[in-house]
């Protein structure tokens, strides 16, 4: 190795000179280890999103064409006791779930308020007990304008089918999604209860009680200030279930948080 030596400067002035280059060498390798450490880092980063992004895709893409069951064209649960419960989302699938998919053995739930979702009970030919009642009673509540408006609860009531017609006074009209009730209605006082749950890789929201029952995992939402997009895309994370299109349609409208989570594993 040649080392260059100034003749015109002294031995301690050479060598502070090359001291000073070598604490400029040392400088320079240490920003450019930092950089590369910092690039590292940020392709590692990008690189941990690229993969969370195709295990995404195709978690989205299994979910978009899983074959599903006709009840989920609506809002639905299992009831702890295993009833299948439907209701209207807006006054559309409220007309379709009362005209196409009761029958005559089923029970049918809406509350006092307008604006209430129809829920259905589809019995089989069996008798629910008081829990799945209360269930639907509360879903009943939760799903109509109740949430919005940031209630506890509403008074549900609950009718046999034929009770249920778009029979009207001469003058009146019913619109879509709307319907007359006729006889006596049995009245249950109800309470917002929502949670959402994996069940067998399904998303699930209805009454605490029901998914608690039903699913491995759930969240228990109540009303709150989060948009529902967020609260969908929490869900989406911690649950690994659904997409957010259908937990977004799985939901109430209005704001909400989530309030706790629970796992059997």
């Amino acid at each position: 190795m040649k080392i260059l030596l100034y003749v015109q400067s002294s031995l301690e002035e050479n060598a502070a000179h090359y001291y000073d280059r070598a604490k400029k060498v040392a400088k320079k390798k240490e920003g450019a280890l930092e950089a590369l450490a910092s690039n590292e880092k940020k392709l590692g980063d990008l690189l941990k999103k690229r993969d969370k992004e195709l295990v995404s895709k195709e978690e989205h893409h299994k979910a978009a064409s899983r074959k599903r069951e006709w009840y989920e064209k609506f809002r639905w649960f299992f009831s702890s006791e295993g009833f299948l419960v439907i209701g209207g989302r807006d006054a559309t699938s409220n007309e379709v779930v009362i005209k196409k998919h009761t029958e005559s053995n089923d029970i049918v739930f809406h509350t006092d308020m307008a604006g209430s979702p129809f829920f259905v009970i589809k019995t089989e030919g069996k008798t629910p007990g008081e829990a799945t009642l209360k269930e639907v009673a509360d879903a009943t509540a939760t799903f109509s304008r109740a949430w919005k408006l940031g209630l506890a609860g509403s008074s549900t009531f609950w009718v046999k089918p034929d009770q249920v017609s778009k029979k009207t006074m001469s003058g009146e009209y019913m619109g879509k999604g709307a319907f007359m009730i006729y006889g006596k209605s049995n009245h249950l006082e109800s309470s917002i209860n929502l949670a959402a749950g994996s069940m067998g890789g399904v998303l699930m929201a209805g009454p605490k009680e029901a998914i608690q029952k039903n699913c491995s995992s759930f969240l228990e939402i109540v009303q709150g200030d989060e948009k529902m997009s967020d609260i969908a895309k929490s869900i989406r994370s911690k649950l690994k279930v659904g997409t957010l299109d259908e937990i977004i349609r799985s939901l109430p409208a209005g704001g909400a948080k989530i309030k706790k989570r629970v796992d059997d594993s």
